[in-house]
C-alpha cells in the first residue's frame, strides 16, 4: 500500500518560539545595560562639569570631626577609621537588638497562645500596638521620654545595691572589665577554646560511627572541658600575675601608667593600667578602688603621702561599678539616652512581628504530635520544650531571618535620635568631602555584607533543622 511522503518544513526564526524568547531577553538584557551605561555616563559627565572626581582617596584624610560614643576616636584620625567606628555602632545596636527581641517575641508569641485570658489579651495588645506604629515615631518617643522624663544625673536612683544607675545621661550597668593581669589569662581562654571544640569534635566522630546525627553529651562534654580550662587559668593567673616592674601612680591625675622614663608623672606614649586595684590606708580603715580603661581612678584624698597608697593586681576579669563623676558615668556599662532608645525601638517592633512568626510556628504543628505527648506522659512544659517547639523551628526559622534583616537596616534611623551609627557618620563624612557616590557605595556594600551574613548563619542553622 502506498503511503504518503511528508515533507519536512522548517519553521521561520521569526515564528520559532523559542528564537523569539531568547531575542526578547537578549534585547531587554542590552536596554538595561544601555540604560545604565547612560545613568553613569551621565553622572561622570555632571561630575566633571562641578570638578568633583570619583574618589576614594578622600578617606585617608583627617575626619576633624569627634564621635560621642563608640570606640575610641580623636578628630585627628582618618575618614576610614571614622567610618569604622560608624559599622561597629551599627553593629551594636544590631546584634543587641537581634538577641533581645528574639527573646522577648518568643516570650510574647508563646502568651499569645496562653490559656490565661489576661496573658492572652495583654500580648494581643503588645502585639497589636507596637507593630502598627511606625518604628520612627518609637524611637522619637522613648528618647524624649528619656531626656524629659528621667531625673537628672544627680538624682537618679541607684538600683541594685548601686550595680544600676539611671538618669536622663542614660543608664549605667556594672560590667565585667578586663584588668592588667587579662594577658597573662587569654592564653588560657584560647587553650580551653580549642581543647574544648577537639573533645566536642571527637566526641561527635565517635557518635556518628554508632548512627547517633547529634549528641548533646558531646556538647556537654566539650563545654565542660572548655570552662573547666578557663575556670582553671583565671584562678591560676590571679595567683600568680604581677604588675608590671615600671607600674607607677600619677597623683596628680589620679592614673595608673606604665612608667618608662621613671619620672613618677604620666607622659605621652606611656600606656595606662586598666583592671588594678588602688588602696588608700588611712587612719579610718582602708578605702580601694578599681582603675578604669584610661587607667584612672576616684578615690577621696588620693593625694596623701606615697605610703598610704598602694596598687595591687586584680583578677583578669574585674567587676566594674559605675559612678557619677562630673557631669556623666565612669566605669561599667554606660547606656547613652541615644542608644537606648535606638535599641528599645527596635526590639520591641521588631519583637512584636517575631512574636505572630513564633505564634504560626507553633500552630503549624500538628496536634497528634502534642496528644502522642501526652499520651507518653509529658507534662505540658516538657511536651512543648521537647515535641513542640523543635517541630515549629522548622516553619519559624526562614521568616525569622527576614526580621533579623528588618533590624539591621532599620538600624539606620538611629539618625532620628543621634545615634553614631554607619548612616549618620557617613553622612557627616559626605557633607565634608563631597563624595556622595563613595559614600553611597560603601554604605551599600556594608549593610549588604552584613544581610549576606547574616542570612549565611541562619541558612545553616535552618539546614540542620530540616527533616
Amino acid at each position: 500500500m502506498h503511503q504518503p511522503q511528508r515533507t519536512s518544513q522548517t519553521i521561520p526564526f521569526y515564528r520559532n518560539v523559542r528564537v523569539l524568547a531568547v531575542l526578547a531577553q537578549a534585547v531587554f538584557a542590552i536596554g538595561v545595560v544601555g540604560l545604565g551605561w547612560l545613568l553613569v555616563t551621565t553622572m561622570l559627565e555632571n561630575l566633571r562639569k562641578q570638578g568633583i572626581p570619583i574618589s576614594f582617596a578622600f578617606l585617608q584624610q583627617p575626619a576633624g570631626f569627634g564621635i560621642s560614643e563608640g570606640p575610641s576616636f580623636h578628630p585627628s584620625q582618618s575618614y576610614l577609621t571614622a567610618f569604622g567606628v560608624g559599622v561597629v555602632n551599627t553593629l551594636r545596636a544590631a546584634v543587641a537588638g537581634i538577641i533581645l527581641a528574639t527573646f522577648l517575641g518568643i516570650g510574647i508569641g508563646v502568651a499569645r497562645l496562653s490559656r490565661n485570658w489576661l496573658l492572652e489579651r495583654l500580648a494581643t495588645l503588645y502585639v497589636e500596638t507596637f507593630r502598627n506604629v511606625p518604628l520612627l515615631l518609637w524611637l522619637v518617643f522613648t528618647y524624649a521620654a528619656i531626656r524629659d522624663t528621667l531625673p537628672r544625673l544627680r538624682e537618679g536612683p541607684a538600683l541594685l545595691w548601686g550595680t544600676v544607675l539611671v538618669s536622663n545621661r542614660g543608664i549605667a550597668l556594672a560590667w565585667p572589665q578586663t584588668s592588667a593581669t587579662y594577658e597573662a589569662f587569654r592564653p588560657w581562654l584560647l587553650a580551653g577554646c580549642g581543647v574544648g571544640l577537639g573533645v566536642w569534635l571527637w566526641r561527635m566522630s565517635r557518635a556518628r560511627r554508632g548512627g547517633e546525627t547529634w549528641s548533646p553529651r558531646a556538647w556537654r562534654q566539650g563545654m565542660a572541658v572548655c570552662v573547666g580550662l578557663w575556670v582553671s587559668g583565671f584562678v591560676y593567673t590571679w595567683a600568680t600575675a604581677q604588675l608590671p616592674a615600671e607600674a607607677a601612680v600619677d597623683r596628680e591625675t589620679s592614673t595608673v601608667f606604665v612608667d618608662r622614663n621613671r619620672n613618677g608623672l604620666h607622659d605621652e606614649g606611656e600606656p595606662p593600667l586598666a583592671g588594678v586595684r588602688v588602696t588608700l590606708r588611712g587612719s579610718q580603715g582602708n578605702v580601694s578602688a578599681l582603675t578604669l580603661a584610661d587607667g584612672t581612678f576616684n578615690l577621696a584624698d588620693a593625694t596623701a603621702t606615697s605610703a598610704s597608697l598602694t596598687i595591687s593586681a586584680a583578677p583578669p576579669l574585674a567587676w566594674s561599678v559605675p559612678r557619677i563623676q562630673g557631669f556623666n558615668y565612669r566605669g561599667g556599662l554606660v547606656l547613652s539616652p541615644e542608644f537606648a532608645a535606638l535599641l528599645f525601638g527596635l526590639v520591641v517592633y521588631t519583637a512584636s512581628f517575631i512574636a505572630e512568626i513564633v505564634r504560626a510556628g507553633i500552630l503549624a504543628v500538628p496536634k497528634g504530635q502534642r496528644e502522642a505527648a501526652t499520651a507518653l506522659g509529658l507534662s505540658e512544659r516538657q511536651t512543648f520544650v521537647l515535641v513542640i517547639f523543635p517541630q515549629a523551628l522548622r516553619v519559624i526559622v526562614p521568616p525569622l531571618i527576614n526580621q533579623y534583616l528588618n533590624l539591621t537596616k532599620n538600624s539606620s534611623l538611629a539618625i532620628a535620635v543621634g545615634y553614631p551609627d554607619l548612616f549618620s557618620i557617613g553622612l557627616t563624612i559626605n557633607n565634608q568631602t563631597g563624595q556622595a557616590i563613595p559614600f553611597v557605595v560603601m554604605i551599600m556594600v556594608t549593610y549588604l555584607s552584613m544581610s549576606l551574613l547574616t542570612s549565611l548563619v541562619l541558612n545553616l542553622v535552618n539546614r540542620r533543622l530540616t527533616l
